[in-house]
């Protein structure tokens, strides 16, 4: 079954209920008000009767216009008026009425196929006046009633099924086009395709937000492409130094032991470079996948102590000025001790011989400044791109990945970073992280 045809039916069951619970009501009141008619008719005969006993008048039928009476005295006795042979019915209500027991009693019956209500109030001898009164016009007013109201539930049901078909089918134009278009992108996995459903209501937003999430996975796809192009790229130089390395290696082997000495050299180093590429490419290609339930409170400031005690001992000739505060924030202890050590090497590269290097944590953010040549102007608004290199850093060891992955770690950790000239000459970076105390 189609949504469409359960949505329809769901309204016509709705209307459905909402009539027959409206006709239950309206047929409910009708009766009791009409019955609440005939019961004060009764009552104010009962008036008019009761000091004068049983009246002579004899009804052509049980209940007549007058009505018809018979007193009900305490032992179950009826007495009626002269000529009048059928008693009415008696109940319990009644003979406690005749004695003493209540002060008035209402009861339906029947008696010669005439439905009838009976009214018995207590008379000063001890007994009980009954007055009936037929019902026929009433019930066949209700009769009427229930096959009009009958009539309209019906008919508002059928209205409300066709309305509900033409209001099903506006309604899901827009999940049509929705599924239209789910439906075409897994079939071509073109994700340029669009719902372009405008509207803020559910619809209008399920619609915008899976507009937004092909956008999104059309942007990564790209961005995986890029990576893998700019990948095969970077890692082109490496293989084929190494393999020229390897060739020379196996074409000579009576190489003197200085040429095999700097050709293993060669491509033990370029086997360095394509390790570190390869672990930069792998650490890109999460692109922050790690799961939140992984993050831990973490000592930022301990972290930046560890890392640079690691490169004073990798570069002996920098100086490295730390300032560090206390700061403890959320967030993954490998990828967060490979984004400040990337900062470091990033200053080590640029850093003049005997260079120094200043590294200040506070807050959450982690500033690491160097007093090189800083950045041009023109690489400041592309430095944290993957592979991107400057003109200067071209024949320098590297691949271009070392400040991207800082400032995907940033993002991962919902920090950011920032890149600048400091005043004085040297560059400045800067990668903060949400602090948490």
């Amino acid at each position: 079954m189609s949504f469409r045809t359960r949505l329809a039916l769901v309204s016509a069951a709705a209307v459905a209920v909402a009539a027959v619970a409206a006709s239950a009501a309206a047929y409910f009141l009708v009766r009791d008000t009409l019955r609440d008619e005939v019961d004060g008719a009764l009552l104010a005969q009962a008036d008019r009767r009761r000091p004068g006993g049983i009246p002579a008048l004899r009804p052509p039928a049980f209940g007549g216009p007058p009505g018809y009476a018979q007193v009900l005295t305490a032992d179950g006795r009826t007495l009626r008026p002269r000529g009048a042979s059928r008693p009415l019915p008696v109940s319990e209500g009644a003979l406690a009425v005749a004695r003493g027991e209540r002060s008035r009693s209402f009861d339906d019956a029947e008696a010669d196929d005439v439905h009838l209500r009976v009214l018995s109030v207590p008379l000063d001898d001890g007994s009980a006046l009954q007055i009936a009164r037929p019902l026929d016009e009433v019930d066949a007013t209700l009769s009427r009633l229930r096959l009009a109201l009958l009539g309209v539930a019906g008919a508002g049901v059928a209205l409300a099924a066709l309305l509900g078909l033409a209001v099903s089918r506006a309604a899901i134009g827009p999940l049509r086009r929705l599924t239209e278009t789910a439906e075409e992108v897994t079939r071509t996995h073109d994700l340029s395709r669009r719902v372009g459903v405008d509207g803020d209501d559910e619809i209008g937003r399920l619609s915008a937000q899976f507009d937004a999430m092909l956008g999104e996975l059309a942007a990564s796809e790209q961005a995986q492409r890029q990576l893998v192009a700019d990948a095969s790229h970077e890692l082109r130089t490496p293989i084929t130094a190494v393999r020229a390395s390897v060739d020379l290696l196996a074409r000579h082997d009576d190489l003197p032991s200085e040429e095999r000495g700097a050709a293993l050299a060669v491509a033990r180093g370029q086997l360095e470079e394509l390790s570190a590429l390869v672990t930069d490419i792998v650490d890109l290609a999460r692109d922050g996948a790690e799961p939140a339930a992984a993050l831990e409170a973490l000592r930022l400031d301990e972290i930046v102590v560890a890392a640079v005690e690691s490169a004073r001992r990798a570069a002996p000739s920098i100086t490295f000025e730390v300032t560090a505060e206390p700061t403890i924030v959320d967030g993954l202890r490998d990828r967060a001790a490979r984004a400040v050590s990337n900062l470091l090497d990033n200053a080590v590269k640029w850093s003049p011989q005997d260079g120094a290097v200043e590294v200040t944590v506070r807050d959450g953010t982690v500033s690491v400044r160097d007093h090189g040549p800083g950045f041009a102007d023109s690489d400041l608004p592309r430095v944290f791109e993957r592979f991107y290199r400057a003109d200067a850093a071209r024949g320098t060891p590297g691949s271009g990945l070392g400040l991207a992955i800082v400032r995907q770690v940033a993002e991962l950790h919902g920090g950011s970073v920032e890149a600048a000239n400091a005043a004085g000459g040297g560059a400045v970076v800067r990668l903060t992280l949400s602090a948490t105390s």
